[in-house]
C-alpha cells in the first residue's frame, strides 16, 4: 500500500511539473512548483522549508521520491531498466561523505556569495526544467542545449547503472534532507529475527543503502522511501517502524564501487561542458523575407517586473526555465551571457512585455519574481526607452510614428527638431520599459528605440 501510494503521488507530480514546463496548466499545477525545496530556500519561503523539513523528520526523504521531478525521472529510468534487464541487480555501496558534504558545502558557499551559476547546475528542479524546456523546444539557447543534453545523458546512464547514485552522493538537496532523515521518527528498518539473509531487499534498493552482510542495516540518510524493499521481502522482515530513541546506523567499511564513482565524476565534469549551436531567427507576419530583429546591447540588463532589482533577481533565480517556458509573448529567453548563464534574460526581438500579462510572476517558485496583479505593471518601471535618432525613420523623412502609437502609457510623443522634422522623444518619468516601442519599431536588425533596464525598479505614484 505504501509503495502504490508513493507511485501514484510521484506520477501526479511528474506529470504536473512536466506540463508546467511546457506551458500547460499553470492554473492547475502551479502550486507544485512552489513546493520545490531549493527554490523555496532561495526565495526564503519559510512555510515550504519548514514543511519539507518537518515531513522529513517524521518519515524520512519522501520529498525525493514524491515531489522532486528529477528524482522521479530517475525512478522512471530504473523502472525501464528492470523491464529490459530483469536479471541485473543493484548492490550496496558505501556512503561517500567527502563527495556529499563537499558538494553541499560548495553550494552553500555559492548561495552566500551570490554565485548562481554553480547553484543552478546542480539544482534538481532546475535541471529537470532545462531538460523539459529543451525537449519541448521552449528554449534553444546553446548553453541550455549543451547543459540539458549532457544532464539528460548523464542521468540516464547513472540511473541505469547505479540507481539513485546522483541523489545519494551529489544532490545538495538530498544531502541536506538526508542529514535530517538520519533522525526521522519513522524509518525503514530490518527485523533481524525474521531476516533470512536472502538479500532481495539489498539487490532491489535503488539507493544502494541496504547492507545485509555488514550487519543488516539501512543508511537512512540515503534511503528515499521508495518502499521497493518492503514489497520484495516474503518474510515480513523489513518495514517502516518507529525509530526515535535508536542510534542512527553507522556505515560498515567496504571498498567503494569504481563504476558508481566514475559515472558520478563523469556527470559532474559533463555538466560543465558547453557546446555551440547556431540559433535560428524566428520571423513573424508575412511570407516575404524579413531581416530578423536582434537584441541590442543594454547598459543595464532587463529583468522581469516583480524582480524588484537586477541584483536581487539574479541572486534568487535558479535558472529552472519555468518562466521562459510559460512566457506567452516570447520575451523571456535563456541567457547566453557567461555572467548569467542559463538564467532568464528579457528580449524584445520577438514580442514585448504586455501590461496585462503576469504569468512569470505567478509561476516563479524561487521568489525571484514577486507576484503581480494583472495590469499592475502599469504602475512599475523596470526599464527606460531611448530613441537613437540617427537610426530613426522619422529623421530620415519617413512618416512612421509606430513607437508613439503603440506606447501603452503615452510616454513617447512627437516634437519638432531644429531641422523642422517631427521626431519621437521619450518621457523617462512615464516609461515603464515594456518594450512595445522597441519590438514594433520597423528599423532592423537593431531597433531605433532601445530599452535599458533599471538597476532598481520604480513604482509610479497613482
Amino acid at each position: 500500500m505504501l509503495r502504490k501510494t508513493r507511485i501514484f503521488l510521484a506520477a501526479l507530480f511528474l506529470v504536473g511539473i512536466t506540463l508546467l514546463f511546457t506551458g500547460i496548466g499553470t492554473q492547475w499545477w502551479g502550486w507544485m512548483a512552489k513546493l520545490q525545496f531549493l527554490p523555496a530556500v532561495l526565495g526564503l519561503n519559510i512555510a515550504v522549508i519548514a514543511g519539507v523539513l518537518a515531513v522529513t523528520l517524521l518519515v524520512g526523504r519522501c520529498y525525493c521520491a514524491v515531489i522532486c521531478p528529477l528524482g522521479i525521472f530517475q525512478d522512471v529510468i530504473i523502472w525501464l531498466r528492470r523491464r529490459f534487464k530483469p536479471v541485473k541487480r543493484f548492490t550496496y555501496s558505501k556512503e561517500r561523505k567527502w563527495l556529499r558534504y563537499g558538494v553541499l558545502a560548495l553550494i552553500i558557499i555559492c548561495i552566500a556569495a551570490g554565485i548562481q551559476g554553480v547553484v543552478l547546475l546542480v539544482a534538481p528542479y532546475s535541471a529537470y526544467g532545462r531538460m523539459v524546456a529543451l525537449a519541448a523546444g521552449k528554449s534553444l539557447a546553446w548553453p541550455l542545449i549543451a547543459v540539458a543534453g549532457v544532464t539528460f545523458v548523464g542521468l540516464v546512464v547513472l540511473a541505469w547503472t547505479s540507481g539513485r547514485a546522483w541523489c545519494s552522493n551529489i544532490c545538495p538537496v538530498g544531502t541536506l534532507l538526508g542529514s535530517v532523515s538520519r533522525y526521522s521518527m519513522f524509518r525503514i528498518a530490518i527485523d533481524k529475527n525474521k531476516c533470512i539473509d536472502c538479500r532481495k531487499c539489498e539487490r532491489t534498493c535503488r539507493a544502494a543503502c541496504i547492507d545485509i552482510p555488514g550487519g543488516k542495516v539501512i543508511d537512512s540518510s540515503r534511503c528515499v522511501n521508495c518502499f521497493d524493499c518492503i514489497g520484495v521481502c516474503n518474510e515480513g522482515g523489513i518495514g517502516l517502524k518507529f525509530a526515535w530513541g535508536k542510534k542512527p546506523r553507522v556505515e560498515a567499511e567496504k571498498p567503494e564501487g569504481r563504476r558508481g564513482f566514475i559515472a558520478q565524476a563523469t556527470m559532474i565534469a559533463g555538466g560543465m561542458a558547453l557546446t555551440g549551436l547556431e540559433a535560428k531567427a524566428q520571423l513573424h507576419g508575412g511570407l516575404g523575407t524579413v531581416i530578423p530583429k536582434e537584441n541590442p546591447e543594454r547598459k543595464v540588463p532587463l529583468v522581469p517586473p516583480g524582480a524588484v532589482s537586477v541584483k536581487r533577481f539574479y541572486e534568487r533565480c535558479t535558472g529552472c526555465q519555468l518562466c521562459v517556458s510559460n512566457c506567452p509573448n516570447g520575451v523571456l529567453k535563456t541567457s547566453t551571457d557567461l555572467e548569467h548563464l542559463l538564467q532568464p534574460t528579457m528580449s524584445y526581438a520577438d514580442g514585448y512585455c504586455r501590461p496585462e500579462c503576469n504569468t512569470c510572476s505567478t509561476v516563479c517558485p524561487a521568489g525571484a519574481i514577486e507576484p503581480l496583479a494583472k495590469f499592475e505593471k502599469l504602475t512599475l518601471s523596470w526599464g527606460v526607452a531611448h530613441v537613437y535618432h540617427k537610426d530613426c525613420l522619422q529623421r530620415q523623412g519617413t512618416d512612421c510614428g509606430n513607437c508613439v502609437r503603440h506606447c501603452p502609457v503615452g510616454a513617447i510623443r512627437m516634437v519638432t527638431n531644429r531641422a523642422g522634422r517631427e521626431v519621437p522623444v521619450v518621457n523617462e518619468e512615464l516609461c515603464i520599459g515594456c518594450g512595445a516601442c522597441e519590438n514594433l519599431c520597423p528599423v532592423r536588425p537593431i531597433s531605433a528605440v532601445r530599452v535599458n533596464g533599471r538597476e532598481q525598479h520604480l513604482r509610479h505614484n497613482g
